[in-house]
């Protein structure tokens, strides 16, 4: 299990370009659709919750997911595989190439790996939503943070805790005030099933017997 916990998290390290929420979608293929670690409200849940501690998204979903199944050396493990890549890859640049991101040829693939890993979030985001903005107070919360992030009026940090504390709000209203349709009206007194009298039995009597 600790391998599996390395490499899947190697592969996703590997292989993604952008850090961040250009995570998302291979997070999501990897741990949601193949590995079944987590489902979508899992995710949507735990990329929220990364969002607000310190530190890296990435590494911080590792840990967690890694701590889920293995305990805290899981969680190590977890965390090592998805920065190995990076750091290897790091490593090698520094040593052998000191104008990397300066060479035309660089600067072209990285032009055309943002388009893509920008393609890649949106389609993990609509994933997302599916179980994410389920009703209106919902839909509210998504144009509300969406407007806010867009004109930069809030933090990150600050969105995520509004929204929360919103949910929160919500949820206590409509346990408090039920919808109509919720309500399910009382059970009518049922009245027994009328039972028909059964006709007894009647047996034929046997002939009489008479002599020859």
């Amino acid at each position: 299990m600790y391998l599996k916990l390395l490499l899947s998290f190697a592969y996703i390290g590997a292989f993604t370009f952008g850090g961040g929420y250009a995570m998302l979608p291979m997070f999501q293929r990897e741990l949601v659709e193949k590995k079944e670690w987590l489902t979508e409200q899992e995710m949507a849940d735990l990329f929220s919750i990364s969002q607000c501690l310190p530190g890296i998204i990435a590494v911080n979903t590792a840990v967690f997911v890694g701590h889920r199944q293995k305990g805290i050396t899981g969680g190590i493990v977890a965390a090592m595989g998805v920065v190995l890549p990076s750091l290897i890859v790091i490593m090698a640049i520094a040593a052998f190439l000191s104008n990397f991101a300066d060479i035309p040829v660089v600067q072209n693939a990285f032009t055309g790996l943002r388009v893509c890993v920008s393609v890649l979030i949106v389609n993990a985001v609509l994933k997302l939503r599916k179980h994410s903005v389920i009703d209106l107070p919902t839909a509210l919360i998504f144009i509300a943070v969406f407007l806010l992030s867009i004109f930069a009026i809030l933090p990150v940090a600050a969105l995520v805790a509004i929204a929360g504390v919103c949910g929160i709000a919500i949820s206590m209203i409509n346990k408090r005030f039920p919808p109509k349709d919720d309500q399910t009206p009382p059970d009518e007194e049922s009245t027994p099933p009328e039972v028909k009298p059964t006709p007894p039995e009647v047996r034929p009597t046997p002939p009489e017997g008479g002599g020859e």
